[in-house]
């Protein structure tokens, strides 16, 4: 598996990563059964885990850290990204009256702190801000983040769904360059191809991941109502001997900014399979040609 190295950072993450966002979701958590889906992960060099402390409600990080307890040495084998900045209305925080965002660096370090319990590590590789937050004090928020750099606790720091002038504002107050921004792109959501987010990450040399490549699933339902879609992806499955989520995988791979693609499949047999996305190659041509499909109409 290739690896990539983030920012300008000399981190490097699996060019591929595995979402756990659905862990809690899945018919079966016992420990065993998540250790299967890391395993799955591990032996085809899918190191890089996407976390955030509200997925599952607050569950998934503990569920994924039940299994490094158990297994210690798993930690020295992979890198654990993980978000905050989101609180949700829950039973577990009966004192919040609404959903809302904080980047306030109280809230920030009591999230690392909880994440770092829940995961049973003392540190997390990655840090993103999961939503860009109208009411944050960039001054304050560029400040803790710099703090749990030089802290050890984080390895680098990022941002998740952020525009550009949103990047920009938080990083004129961080010593620390962002060096991730987590956004959604497929081939039915192709905004930041069009509207300068991808160019702008490539010249602030932020390494851009791509949440949801498969649009929630939403692909193949929409593949079922536009022939166009469904023959071109049938097509360029059965050239590769590779399957539909594959192909839609290696369309985000194959572009120059090295998007790295979250998965989030709870499948054992999918997860087994993701890493054949890198073996399809999709040259130009092919890859207007399912942007066009996907968009469902010809470039300008």
């Amino acid at each position: 598996m290739q690896r990539i190295k983030i920012g300008n950072s000399n981190q490097t993450l699996s060019r591929m990563v595995y979402g756990v966002w659905r862990l809690a979701d899945d018919t079966n958590t016992d420990i065993s059964h998540v250790r299967q889906k890391i395993d799955a992960c591990l032996e085809q060099g899918i190191t890089t885990f996407d976390h955030a402390d509200i997925y599952g409600n607050y569950e998934c990080e503990n569920l994924f850290g039940k299994a490094l307890e158990e297994s210690p040495s798993l930690r020295d084998s992979m890198e654990i990204v993980t978000k905050c900045d989101i609180a949700l209305t829950s039973e577990k925080f009966p004192e919040r009256r609404v959903k809302h965002y904080d980047t306030s660096p109280e809230y920030i370090r009591k999230s690392v702190e909880n994440s770092l319990k829940h995961l049973h590590t003392d540190h997390v590789d990655s840090l993103l801000l999961h939503r860009p937050d109208p009411f944050m004090d960039a001054q304050h928020t560029g400040a803790v983040l710099d703090e749990l750099v030089n802290s050890g606790k984080v390895g680098s720091v990022g941002v998740s769904n952020f525009s550009v002038w949103e990047w920009k504002h938080l990083q004129a107050h961080m010593t620390t360059q962002l060096s991730i921004n987590q956004i959604e792109m497929s081939l039915l959501a192709q905004t930041p191809f069009w509207d300068g987010t991808l160019s702008a990450m490539q010249l602030d040399q932020i390494t851009p991941m791509a949440w949801s490549p498969l649009a929630g699933g939403q692909l193949f339902e929409s593949a079922k109502n536009n022939p166009t879609l469904d023959n071109v992806l049938t097509r360029i499955e059965q050239e590769n001997n590779a399957t539909r989520d594959q192909v839609a995988f290696a369309w985000l791979l194959a572009h120059p900014a090295n998007i790295l693609p979250v998965i989030g499949t709870n499948n054992i047999e999918r997860i087994r399979a993701i890493s054949q996305a890198m073996n399809i190659k999709i040259d130009r041509e092919t890859w207007f040609e399912l942007m066009e499909a996907g968009s469902g109409t010809e470039v300008p």
